[in-house]
């Protein structure tokens, strides 16, 4: 009995040590993503992998929520007209006169409890050089419009400031795409706005906690490798449930699953991580041991054409490369129907999508004949030539190591030789093709990758002309093709300031109607994000918008 007993007490001290080292192991969440940020300034480069991190350590004024609808993260409450936090004015110009067009004020109080990392509150000054950081034509921001729109922020205190706004628009109660910086930091690195992209302390000094106001702030930054995230001692909302957060950068997707089994890391994240086709064959091999997520959402995979490119100056090159593209079968036999065909920029559970827009069906005939049309009527070893002899060759990029990518371009390299024109293959990781390539429009012609969207999401960056980015204006906005339409511009314009519902409805048809007849970019699907979770992971839920699921980082827990 005395040995019988000994083994048993041997046996459950060995269980308690296993289950305090599980608990100490749960300690730590270390998470895998396909890309690494080219910066960690949220108002610079805009890239999706960057908004993930960010939202861990840091919080915005107002986001959308999980009901697609706005909310407060660093203010009190929205500024609405039924609260008296919103006021309208007419616009008076430069000569006194009243021009017929409004604007608005509107009334914010930042949280009480929002605090730097260091302990200094987040306030009104912070609020006010962010906004003069964002509207520097020299800065070189992405969401430049934001901030160049309001012509004025006065603080009321140190908590409470009111924004003056040239446009009233239908999203007047928010400040979505306004960031905060904390101005204490980073004041001294915007003393020469030029030079602003390349001294902010994000990047030069990123573990500085006064950076983050957020549950978490980094305390370790390896570029292209990992970065490490520590509660945030000043945080003063629920108490996240890990000490610590590694979010790793594994660029091959085909590398991702391996290491999750492997134990390597914890969780994939569901908005950058294992592709459409990989998780429905991770779910027939490992489906009991996880929870898999399928979450459609207002996201869609494109081909940006590089409009001053001369054969792709021609709309009708741009038709004949999409009519000969059998985009069903791409989303039939690689994503078993999951990431529906891409017509315009608009996803279908959008309330705007306009479901009779221009559609290009898989017409080869058609493709060829337009092509004959743009003058490329002059086949030579099976590829096209114009009258002066000049080859149609163009080149097409993506993030190197994203295998489904990667097999996307092979298809559409196939289906492009078919009707005469050549497709040369040239990708790059992802931190120096969104960082550098697409950011400064040193693509040659064609880049595949991803647009993000709120509901309802304006597309000023993205199709209006002023959002064309250059030298002259720092390299902001992200109209990387340099989309040049004057009636567009107008509709976004129109759009921007219409309240009303219905009319507006009819503003975002038209936009609709444009993109799909003039093609700046060639959709291609819908995309799903798979959320592959372990068992013991809860309280990770997907939004099926550009606010990713790490802006309630606190709500995930061990269960």
């Amino acid at each position: 009995m005395t040995i019988t007993r000994s083994i048993l007490l041997l046996v459950l001290g060995l269980t308690v040590l296993v289950s305090a080292g599980m608990a100490e192991a749960r300690e730590r969440l270390t998470i895998a993503m396909t890309q690494f940020p080219s910066t960690l300034n949220p108002m610079i480069d805009s890239m999706l992998v960057k908004s993930y991190v960010l939202a861990m350590v840091r919080r915005d004024l107002t986001i959308y929520g999980h009901d697609w609808k706005p909310m407060c993260e660093l203010c009190t409450e929205l500024a609405t007209f039924e609260s008296g936090r919103a006021e309208k004015f007419e616009l008076i110009d430069k000569k006194g006169q009243k021009t017929g067009k409004l604007g608005v004020r509107t009334t914010f109080t930042i949280r009480p409890d929002a605090t730097w990392g260091d302990g200094k509150p987040v306030t009104s000054q912070d609020v006010i050089f962010s906004w003069r950081v964002g509207k520097h034509p020299e800065t070189g921001v992405s969401g430049f419009n934001t901030y160049d729109d309001i012509t004025e922020i006065e603080a009321i205190d140190q908590r409470s400031f009111v924004v003056t706004t040239r446009k009233l628009t239908f999203q007047y109660e928010t400040m979505g795409g306004f960031d905060i910086l904390p101005a204490h930091l980073e004041e001294p690195a915007f003393a020469d706005p030029k030079e602003y992209r390349h001294r902010t302390l994000y990047d030069t000094d990123p573990t500085n906690p006064g950076l983050y106001n957020g549950p978490y702030r980094i305390t370790e930054v390896v570029p292209g490798s990992h970065i490490v995230l520590a509660r945030n001692d000043h945080w003063k909302g629920k108490r996240p449930a890990f000490n610590q957060i590694v979010v790793r950068t594994i660029e091959n997707t085909s590398a991702l699953e391996a290491n999750l089994l492997s134990g390597s890391v914890d969780y994939i994240a569901g908005e950058a991580g294992l592709t459409l086709d990989q998780a429905l064959a991770f779910e027939k091999r490992h489906g009991a041991k996880y929870d898999i997520v399928y979450k459609p959402g207002l996201i869609y995979e494109h081909v940006d054409l590089m409009l001053d490119n001369s054969a792709l100056a021609d709309v009708r090159v741009r038709k004949a490369l999409l009519h000969a593209i059998d985009r069903e079968a791409i989303s039939e036999r690689l994503f078993a129907g999951k990431q529906p065909v891409a017509h315009n920029f608009v996803h279908p559970l959008d309330w705007i999508h306009a479901a009779d827009a221009p559609k290009y069906a898989f017409d080869p005939k058609r493709a060829k004949a337009l092509l004959d049309e743009a003058g490329w009527s002059i086949l030579k070893g099976g590829i096209r030539h114009d009258a002066k002899g000049k080859r149609l060759s163009l080149e097409i990029m993506t993030t190197a190591g994203n295998r489904v990518r990667e097999l996307v371009e092979q298809v559409l390299q196939n289906y492009w030789k078919r009707v005469g024109v050549e497709v040369r293959v040239r990708n790059e990781p992802a931190r120096v093709l969104f960082g550098e390539t697409i950011a400064k429009r040193k693509f040659k012609a064609m880049a595949m990758y991803a647009w993000l969207s709120s509901p309802e999401s304006v597309p000023r960056t993205t199709l209006h002309s002023e959002s064309i980015p250059s030298d002259k204006n720092g390299w902001s906005g992200q109209n990387n093709p340099g989309f040049r339409n004057p009636e567009m511009d107008q509709l976004i314009d129109a759009v921007e300031i219409e309240l009303d519902r219905e009319k507006r409805l009819g503003l975002w048809r038209r936009i609709q109607e444009i993109y799909a007849e003039q093609l700046p970019v060639l959709p291609l699907y819908y995309r799903a994000n798979v959320f592959v979770l372990p068992k013991w992971l809860k309280g990770v839920r997907p939004t099926g918008h550009q606010y990713t699921t790490t802006h309630w980082i606190e709500e995930w827990r061990v269960e």
